[in-house]
């Protein structure tokens, strides 16, 4: 195989980078043997699904090239710490969704913060898409747009039905202003503020089984 080969992509009219990182990690298929064998817990009520420890020396191979990315890409220039690094599974079917997890999200507002998704699904999954909400033209969100965000976003969920589905393309409320796929071994680095989704789409299949469901690594920083 072939050493990481990173592109990247800037996203809708505020031209966010993502770093498109492929071969990102020399062995991913003992990556999904370690999966197999944890034990999974529900993952809290953000993340519609379960997750499970990562192998002790999983930041430590993959962080020197994190680090680059992040410097290079991003801009970071103090010291990088590790937030939070997982394996992730989605598993909650579009019927129990709650209503923050059929929307576009951001996973932080503050500065400095950034966001690691690492696909180890053979074959390749549904990926990840950005956006922006319509009625405030916003694409990232942070603590000087959350207040009008916020409000904004409020009173459009108390007057309009959602649907019960993941996102996964236009919405009256979202425009989609990018997609990048879920190819197997393919890891994304993007500012936690931007507006995103897992792009599931409405027929998906959701085990929580890590050898046939849609495995993950999510990691958060600070920069």
């Amino acid at each position: 195989m072939t050493g990481p080969r990173v592109l990247v992509r800037e996203m809708g009219n505020e031209r966010e980078p993502v770093a498109i990182i492929d071969n990102f990690a020399a062995d991913p298929d003992a990556l999904r043997a370690f999966a197999a064998m944890q034990e999974y817990a529900p993952a809290g009520r953000h993340y519609p699904g379960i997750m499970a420890p990562l192998p002790d020396d999983y930041l430590r191979r993959q962080g020197p090239l994190i680090a680059m990315v992040l410097r290079e890409v991003f801009g970071a220039i103090a010291e990088i710490s590790v937030l939070e690094a997982r394996f992730s599974i989605v598993t909650v079917a579009p019927a129990s969704l709650s209503i923050e997890q059929r929307l576009p999200h951001v996973d932080a507002l503050e500065p400095g913060r950034l966001a690691l998704i690492h696909y180890l699904v053979p074959g390749g999954t549904d990926g990840t898409a950005f956006y922006r909400h319509r009625a405030t033209g916003f694409e990232t969100v942070d603590a000087t747009r959350g207040p009008a965000y916020f409000a904004a976003l409020h009173r459009e969920i108390e007057s309009t039905s959602l649907p019960n589905a993941y996102i996964a393309a236009d919405t009256p409320m979202f425009e989609r202003t990018g997609h990048v796929d879920g190819a197997y071994n393919r890891a994304l680095l993007y500012r936690s503020r931007v507006l995103h989704s897992g792009a599931i789409s409405p027929d998906a299949v959701l085990p929580a089984d890590p050898g046939t469901g849609r495995l993950t690594v999510t990691g958060f920083f600070a920069a």
